[in-house]
């Protein structure tokens, strides 16, 4: 069942902006904004940090790391 919500006390300026970019999209102002509220909120599926710092983990395990101490180390030799 489609609600509504409706916003308050907007800067006119972000309502400028929001129409502009509207028009880019060949959108109305409303339907921009459902798209902006669909798009900011689709990435977000739950997944706590140790699941997400997994995920990074595979997605790199292949690369080449090196050690922060060792990057520490020769920032302060560079001095």
């Amino acid at each position: 069942m489609p609600g509504n919500l409706h916003v308050r006390n907007l800067d006119d300026e972000l309502i400028s902006r929001l129409k502009i970019r509207a028009a880019r999209h060949g959108r109305s102002a409303e339907a921009e904004h459902r798209e902006i509220l669909r798009q900011a909120l689709a990435n977000e599926d739950g997944s706590d940090f140790d699941d997400l710092a997994a995920e990074l983990r595979k997605l790199t395990a292949s690369r080449k790391q090196t050690p922060s101490e060792a990057l520490l180390r020769e920032g302060r030799d560079e001095r």
